[in-house]
């Protein structure tokens, strides 16, 4: 039993000696825009800014006062309101009163056959003009020149399809040691550097910041090939690879940032749709992930309090390397360093909500978003 441990140990160093350098090759082939000079007036394509909004009365107008104070020549934004109920209507209608190049679209029934935000976001697509569509989020926040600089990014790299990683804004013990975790966890498993490499399956779609080509986005079947998918943003970094065009991932911070939901519990609950469905609704690699969780990110720990000798080691390697990542993962989000000391406890925590997005889909028989029930079966016909 001693020399099994000793072997998995030793694996799971060895894997994460390969994953520590992957990623920080990787990272650090990812441009920043930051550090890029934002496009002059000839260089700004026309764009249409689109999000969809079901009651966010309470981040609304943070968001909107950045949009606002947007430096950008030739853009247009469209606002979705999805059935809400509460002010956000009237917050929206109150914008485009007073903003020329914005305008507010409402929604009062989801037709059948589609999921309310890619069927919001659809909407908006067909009232818009841009050449280039940035998809977003309502309570995302943006530096005035954030959209000169991801376009210089787009055109240096001859981009189809730019998505940008955000600040997060995290309160608290609880909410930070799990959305770093989750930080983490997205470096980890998602090879963001090999999504610019027309030869690599890898994708990314990010909520908060997706920009495409008008004409990539409408070659690719727009928002109607993910009416019923959940994770429609990372699914339409999915569609524009498979489409044979360019994709390219980003580094936004100090420029896109955003509130996401507010404490542990509502992170917990909020991502309740989401986990089973990013796994394509299949058991097998929903337990799969959760124990190759549990393998990499918390037994090296138990192994350096509960082993000795080789064992002890072995684990110390892994868990030494998860720590100067998670440390990583801290200091861009402009959190303390001592939190990567909380690894294991976020690992628990995202296992559990894992289980959790497994077992509520499955009780239920689907799940419920934006204030509509969904079939499973209907769920899993909508994959991409």
């Amino acid at each position: 039993m001693h020399a099994f441990g000793l072997v998995l140990s030793s694996f799971v160093a060895a894997l994460w000696i390969v994953v520590a350098l992957r990623v920080a090759v990787g990272t650090a082939k990812l441009p920043r825009i930051k550090d890029t000079s934002p496009a002059a007036d000839s260089d700004c394509p026309s764009i249409s800014l689109i999000f969809a909004a079901r009651d966010e009365e309470e981040k609304l107008p943070n968001a909107l006062a950045t949009l606002e104070a947007m430096d950008y020549p030739r853009l247009e934004i469209i606002a979705v309101d999805d059935r809400s109920q509460d002010g956000t209507a009237k917050i929206l209608d109150e914008f485009a009163s007073a903003q020329t190049n914005f305008r507010a679209v409402h929604i009062a029934e989801l037709p059948s056959g589609w999921l309310g935000k890619p069927h919001a976001l659809q909407r908006a697509y067909e009232a818009s003009r841009g050449e280039w569509l940035l998809f977003t989020d309502a309570d995302v926040k943006f530096e005035p020149s954030a959209l000169r600089r991801a376009v210089a990014i787009a055109r240096q790299r001859n981009l189809d399809h730019l998505t940008l990683l955000a600040d997060v804004e995290m309160r608290g013990f609880w909410e930070t040691t799990l959305l770093t975790f989750f930080g983490f966890a997205f470096l980890v498993s998602n090879d963001a550097y090999r999504v610019s490499d027309p030869s690599s399956r890898a994708y990314v779609g990010v909520g908060a910041f997706q920009l495409v080509r008008r004409s990539t986005y409408e070659a690719i079947g727009t928002h109607r090939r993910l009416a019923m998918e959940v994770v429609d943003d990372m699914k339409l970094g999915k569609l524009v690879k498979q489409g044979g065009f360019r994709s390219g991932v980003g580094l936004g911070q100090d420029f896109l940032s955003l509130r996401w939901h507010a404490g542990v519990g509502n992170i917990i609950r909020g991502v309740t749709k989401n986990f089973f469905a990013a796994f394509g609704y299949k058991l097998w690699f929903a337990a799969a992930a959760v124990l190759g969780m549990l393998l990499l990110n918390v037994a090296p720990f138990v192994g350096v309090v509960a082993g000795h000798g080789w064992l002890r080691a072995a684990c110390g390697i892994a868990a030494g390397i998860a720590l100067c990542m998670h440390v990583g993962v801290d200091v861009v989000n402009k959190v303390s360093p001592l939190y990567a000391l909380t690894h294991p406890l976020g690992a628990l925590l995202f296992c559990y909500m894992i289980v959790r997005s497994v077992a509520v889909t499955l009780w239920q028989g689907g799940v419920t978003w934006r204030g509509t029930f969904y079939p499973l079966e209907e769920l899993k016909k909508g994959v991409v």
